[in-house]
């Protein structure tokens, strides 16, 4: 890729950004008779023509049929995510709408990144993805066991970074209220400021010299924490906006979009898609086939980790290839820090 990039020049670059932002816009094969009428490159079509022919040969353009124009290959859209891209900033209109939703009074980390999915599909007309955070390092405030039916307890987690997690527990004897409470008011004493990593590793130590309280209770406590970090692909994983992606035209085969559905119904390939990105901080974009999964060579995705006290998460979209990179990396950039500011306020 370094090579291609540093063989550009001026009008090769003109062109490929023009070709990209064209074709993002029609899903058409692009010609040079359409980038000369639609944008004001300075030069004739043969030209044109002729500096499509040499991108195609950097490998950055490719010709679906003879007599088509050209689109871009995942190597073009690299170069020009990492070299040409011009970031298309947020309306205020839009950062108003983002922040009026994401800051509506939820405090279940759930809702929070369901309403999340929400957003970003109404804002990026695409497939909207959210992880939760990685609990391991979250730190214990207190909690609260509540019977909520016959041998049934919801446990209520408050983490520091603000995160409320509920877990529905079941037991197996009846409870009085004196034993919930007492059990409560132990575990809470003892353990808030560790993480719960820490207290699952340790908990059973901590209680050696306590004779009070119900062992079944703190049972019921230790699960739910270790419920907690292992939370399956698809617990951890939300999504929104299955029928922005199902309008997209590289879809409209009903067989390709079979497979995406159902694959967005077990939710797995997506946490895998996920994971798969780079961890760095701040927006990462992987383009068709650099994710590794075959079902998904069509599709990008734009993403960004968001911090929860000491844990991370990640949101982001999903769409073809040919999406507007300009924009949806603003949207999840955005998106994110204000994400990152709500868990820390």
């Amino acid at each position: 890729m370094r090579r291609a990039i540093q063989k550009l020049t001026d009008r090769e670059k003109q062109v490929l950004s023009a070709l990209v932002d064209l074709y993002v816009k029609t899903a058409e094969p692009v010609g040079s008779r359409m980038l000369t009428n639609k944008y004001k490159l300075g030069v004739s079509p043969a030209t044109v023509r002729n500096t499509l022919q040499d991108l195609e040969e950097m490998g950055l353009l490719t010709q679906p049929h003879t007599s088509a124009g050209r689109v871009p290959t995942d190597l073009g859209y690299r170069v020009f995510v990492d070299h040409l891209l011009k970031r298309e900033d947020l309306s205020q209109g839009e950062q108003t709408l983002i922040k009026q939703q994401l800051v509506a009074g939820y405090t279940a980390i759930d809702q929070i990144l369901e309403q999340t999915c929400r957003i970003l599909a109404e804002v990026s007309s695409q497939l909207s993805i959210s992880t939760a955070p990685q609990f391991e390092k979250a730190v214990f405030a207190r909690m609260e066991m509540i019977p909520v039916a016959e041998r049934k307890l919801l446990v209520v987690l408050a983490l520091k970074s603000g995160l409320i997690k509920s877990i529905l527990m079941e037991v197996d004897s009846d409870l009085s209220i004196t034993m919930v409470s007492e059990a409560s008011r132990l575990l809470n004493e003892r353990l808030a400021g560790l993480s719960l990593g820490e207290i699952r590793s340790t908990i059973s130590d901590r209680f050696m010299d306590v004779h009070l309280g119900d062992p079944k209770l703190l049972k019921v406590f230790t699960d739910s924490v270790a419920a907690l970090s292992n939370e399956s692909d698809r617990e951890r994983i939300h999504i929104g906006g299955t029928s922005n992606i199902a309008k997209q035209p590289e879809f409209q085969d009903s067989a390709r979009l079979n497979r995406l559905l159902g694959a967005i119904e077990e939710r797995r390939p997506f946490a895998e898609m996920v994971s798969s990105a780079a961890l760095a901080d701040g927006v990462v974009v992987t383009i068709g086939k650099e994710a590794n999964l075959g079902q998904f060579e069509m599709c990008s995705m734009v993403t960004s980790t968001y911090t929860a006290g000491s844990s991370v998460g990640r949101i982001g979209v999903i769409g073809p290839t040919r999406m507007k990179y300009s924009k949806l990396v603003s949207i999840v950039d955005y998106t994110a820090k204000l994400l990152s500011d709500l868990f820390k306020e």
